[in-house]
């Protein structure tokens, strides 16, 4: 048995396909069954992308755009410091890599580019 999405608007799990659309029975709504599908698919993979809107990958390699103070250190990441085979995380920081004299860090998408 297939399992439909829930309802937009009051998320009700008892929903039922009429045709091509989703029917909600508690609050009426209806909206088209393929809608729905291209949510739960867009839910599953997040897409990150650097500063410049490119959509980086696991394994990347990529280049530092603005210097960076590591904190609890006096160490600065430098412009321009390329970091290779990165990999790419959830949370506030997107990625997880090891710089070169520095160590592992975690850095946000927003401060590199894809080299």
């Amino acid at each position: 048995m297939s399992t439909l999405a829930p309802c937009p608007q009051c998320n009700s799990e008892y929903t039922y396909e009429d045709g091509l659309n989703l029917v909600c029975p508690e609050c009426g709504h209806e909206w088209p069954a393929t809608a729905a599908a291209a949510e739960g698919a867009a839910d599953d993979e997040k897409v990150i992308k650097d500063s410049v809107g490119n959509v980086l990958h696991d394994g990347d390699t990529i280049t530092v755009i603005k210097d960076l103070k590591v904190k609890g250190s006096s160490l600065v990441v430098k412009v321009g410091t390329k970091v290779k085979n990165i990999r790419l995380i959830d949370g506030d920081h997107d990625i997880d890599c090891k710089i070169d004299g520095i160590g592992a860090m975690k850095l946000k998408s927003e401060f590199v580019r894809k080299a």
